[in-house]
């Protein structure tokens, strides 16, 4: 096969990045070596097409609105490298990845290197990888080598399976409400970001496509004979500007990315509690009233709460929705009400939305002063669809606008008593291309920068909340962005659809999310559209939902029904039993809160993450572990009460938390399934902390600690590290935290238990309590004081 030649030549190389241009001149190509195992590949015709970027932000929690240089490498450590130029090829090495570049077309092969020898992880396909010249079409492509033996992960948040190999997606924004979690493409988010693992060589890379425009990621979707098996990625505009990130392992790739892109804001404590939410309460005429009587329900039902999601109802002028208004029919008295919410202990999350419909009251003021997004010409308005009625979209690469919005934020609702911005319908679905943006005083078409929108909104209403009270933690919830969303926000997959399936597949949509660097995630509960949950859907949902970072019953049902905790009387004490198991173990996901902020460590994550030698775990299945130690097999089947799982091979097996039966890992297991749990395995070794108070609606924010040991059968040592502090506001930051470090020691006779803490944070709690299983025989040790064995297994002792 005779190919195409674009012969590329080296110009330079200086500050880690080589240069090489066309022969003719009209493209040139940079390779930044950032890290030991990233390195990044930049084509440019003539310039830039975008020389911001605002996705980019190396273990930063914000970067400035009007973005970073492009070109700016000085968050990276630049390593020493080699590099040489022969036989028409340029070869680069650091410590971990060789790249070996065809001058002919820039085609790659990249290599991890490793116990003295060399991989091939990753080629770009032999005819023709790059769009150079336009020879392909329309804006930038990259084609590469697809192999039979490769899974792909991540893309974000889309549907189907947790391996994306064979499908083919659009990474696009849209408001997909009622979709199928299965099939439905696009969806909310723009995430140009996947993992490719080998399942012969063991080795995995993630490569992330570092442009805003809509895009076409096929995973092996399409074949043509001419070029062998490929997958490819093709944008509708903007630069091909990419970086390859070495594993070797899945996590690794995944904890690098999210560095990469920015730390995962630590959010207060109450952020990861039960969250009430219904659009039904705000469209009501009597909003105020049936939002008290959320309250006293919750009460009387004695189901926790901390939060409530304050729907776009209560903005309404007749059957429309304006963002900043206050309807005072529906809530005559908003700061009283929110004042009545917190001193029950609940916090509001108020939902606000990009657009204001043309019949809007300050509509014509943000016209006069363009604060909107600009039709192609940047001379009027762009109008759009938005909900039931014409619109325009707030343009947040105006400054003026986005200090309007921080303005309103403050005024209409910070000042009201509000906690939190719900920064909802965001997509931005804006279809000509050519309408125009500030861009920060330099117009750019909105097809280029789209998701940049959603991200600039709730860096926006960041700004806001931070500024108000500058030592409280901001609280934000964002439903559309991409990568470098979680520097500000908590996010879910959007207005799903009741059924069995979402459940299913939303798990998959979590792991996908997670394992792109978006880790503060959930989903409705019950289902948002389509008819109310039957009785053992519901329970089934709450039972997956409380494992879930986010953790929200929201609905807008067809039938006119509201989901709510005490929606089936027959099965309220399972779903009130269910939300205190969450209070219950909040310690344990408010430690995985904040080594995602610290340490870059998902909180969701698939059974393969922790587990990746055992390649079993790898088959599709739907149990997901929260954290490193919880293993969650959630019932995604109508009538099914027990549950089959496959134990990850370990060397200290596992529990099962509620029969408190130990297993071999490795294995198939088949355990019960009742309503009135989720199923849950513990790896062996474990350590989980709890708040041992008696929960209740009243007493969720008082503390206890207790810790429930899961001691292996033989020689083991493990310790867990607690995080502690104030959970609310932001003195942790000037060293006011505690860290209450256990270490757990066993052989096949005794169980040593040593207790200790440090730091400047005082404890809520002055004793502890440890739970052994109840099979367990064996003496223990605590600090150095031999306790005689109880029938409970329960062992208090002073925390000094």
């Amino acid at each position: 096969m005779i190919l195409r030649k674009y012969p590329f030549q080296f110009v330079s190389e200086e500050n880690n990045t080589l240069e090489f241009k066309l022969e003719d001149g009209s493209t040139y190509a940079k390779v930044f070596v950032l890290e030991e195992d990233i390195i990044r590949v930049l084509f440019v015709e003539e310039e830039l097409k975008l020389d911001k970027t605002w996705l980019v932000a190396p273990g930063l929690d914000d970067i400035p609105r009007e973005g970073r240089e492009r070109l700016d490498l000085s968050p990276f450590s630049l390593p020493k490298f080699d590099y040489k130029i022969e036989n028409d090829q340029c070869i680069i090495k650091t410590s971990k990845i060789k790249v070996v570049f065809e001058l002919d077309g820039m085609k790659a092969t990249w290599y991890a290197k490793g116990n003295n020898e060399e991989v091939v992880f990753a080629k770009d396909r032999k005819t023709q990888a790059y769009n150079i010249n336009d020879s392909l079409g329309n804006g930038p492509y990259h084609y590469l080598e697809r192999s039979l033996e490769e899974q792909y992960f991540g893309l974000g948040e889309k549907s189907g399976n947790t391996d994306k190999y064979g499908r083919r997606y659009r990474m696009m924004s849209v408001d997909p409400m009622g979709y199928d979690a299965e099939h439905t493409d696009p969806l909310y988010k723009h995430i140009p970001f996947y993992i490719t693992r080998n399942n012969k060589s063991e080795v995995a890379f993630g490569i992330f496509y570092d442009n805003l425009s809509t895009s076409i990621f096929d995973m092996g979707n399409e074949l043509d004979n001419y070029h062998g098996y490929y997958r490819y990625y093709n944008a509708e505009d903007g630069d091909l500007d990419y970086y390859i990130i070495l594993g070797p392992q899945v996590k690794d790739v995944t904890e690098k990315f999210s560095w990469l892109t920015g730390n995962t804001i630590f959010g207060p404590k109450w952020s990861i509690g039960y969250s009430g939410s219904t659009m039904t309460y705000t469209d009501a005429p009597n909003a105020q009233e049936q939002l008290q009587q959320f309250i006293e329900d919750c009460e009387v039902n004695d189901v926790p709460c901390d939060s409530f999601q304050l729907s776009s109802g209560y903005t309404s002028i007749g059957n429309k929705r304006y963002v900043f208004n206050w309807n005072y029919d529906k809530v005559p008295t908003p700061k009283e009400m929110a004042k009545s919410f917190l001193d029950k202990g609940l916090r509001l999350c108020a939902n606000i939305k990009p657009a204001l419909l043309i019949d809007h009251p300050m509509f014509k003021d943000l016209e006069d002063n363009q604060m909107f997004v600009m039709d192609k010409e940047g001379n009027k308005t762009e109008i759009a669809q938005f909900w039931d009625e014409l619109g325009a979209y707030v343009d947040f690469t105006n400054p003026k606008a986005y200090d309007w919005w921080k303005e309103q934020v403050t005024e209409k609702l910070l000042e009201y008593g509000i906690d939190s911005t719900w920064n909802d319908n965001n997509e931005y679905e804006i279809w000509d291309g050519e309408a125009k943006a500030n861009g920060f005083g330099k117009a750019m078409n909105i097809s280029q920068i789209r998701p940049l929108q959603p991200l600039l909104m709730m860096k926006a209403s960041y700004e806001a909340q931070k500024e108000y009270a500058p030592n409280i933690r901001p609280y934000l919830i964002s439903r559309s962005g991409c990568p470098g969303m979680q520097r500000y926000v908590q996010t879910w997959s959007g207005d799903n659809r009741t059924s069995w399936k979402s459940i299913k597949y939303n798990i998959k949509m979590g792991i996908g999310l997670s394992l792109s660097g978006v880790y503060n995630i959930g989903h409705d509960v019950g289902g948002f559209a389509g008819d109310a949950p039957d009785p053992e859907l519901f329970v089934r949902w709450v039972q997956n939902g409380i494992f879930h970072p986010r953790f929200t019953i929201h609905s807008w049902n067809d039938d006119a029904t509201v989901n709510v905790p005490w929606m089936y009387p027959e099965v309220t004490p399972f779903i009130r039993n269910l939300i205190k198991f969450r209070t219950k173990i909040t310690p344990y996901i408010y430690n995985l809160l904040y080594k995602a902020n610290t340490n870059y460590e998902p909180m969701i994550r698939p059974t393969f993450y922790d587990f990746e030698n055992d390649n079993n775990t790898f088959e599709e299945n739907d149990e997901f572990m929260l954290g490193s130690d919880m293993l969650v097999a959630s019932i995604v089947k109508e009538g099914q009460f027990e549950r089959s799982v496959y134990l990850p091979k370990n060397e200290l097996g596992w529990y099962d938390y509620h029969t408190q039966l130990w297993y071999e890992g490795g294995q198939n297991i088949t355990i019960p399934a009742p309503l009135e749990y989720t199923p849950l395995l513990i790896k062996a070794g474990a350590i989980i902390p709890i708040n041992d108070n008696e929960i209740t609606f009243k007493t969720k924010n008082d503390e206890q600690r207790g810790f429930q040991l899961f001691p292996c059968k033989g020689n083991d040592e493990s310790t867990y590290e607690l995080y502690e502090d104030d959970g609310y506001t932001n003195d942790y930051m000037n060293g006011m935290y505690t860290t209450v470090k256990v270490n757990m020691s066993t052989d096949k006779e005794t169980i040593k238990i040593n207790i200790t803490k440090e730091g400047q944070y005082t404890l809520p709690y002055k004793e502890v309590r440890f739970y052994l299983p109840k099979s367990e025989k064996r003496n223990i040790t605590i600090n150095g004081k031999d306790y005689a064995s109880n029938n409970e297994q329960v062992y208090e002792m002073k925390l000094d």
